[in-house]
């Protein structure tokens, strides 16, 4: 039995790439690049999506970590070989 809670309806997909910071349905702007040492090859990319609002806080989320290793526009953003193809 699946029980319809409020709030809990993602609503449908968007038409372009939101944002990855919790609750934020923002369009996305830039591509947060990281990668977690222990669990990753060095070359390994994982992706965040960030609008211009949440990007300062989910970067320094990542830098405290040691795992943010890159910022780009995400029209500029190419995944290097043996990523997680796309921004997500």
């Amino acid at each position: 039995m699946i029980l319809n809670v409020p709030g809990n309806d993602p609503g449908p997909e968007p038409s372009s790439p939101i944002c990855s910071a919790k609750g934020c349905r923002a369009d996305a702007v830039w591509v947060l690049a990281w990668n977690n040492p222990k669990l990753h090859t060095p070359e390994r990319r994982k992706t965040w999506l960030a609008c211009e609002e949440h990007r300062e806080h989910l970067s320094q989320f990542l830098g405290v970590r040691g795992f943010l290793k890159d910022v780009v526009k995400l029209e500029e953003w190419r995944a290097p070989e043996g990523s997680e193809g796309g921004a997500q």
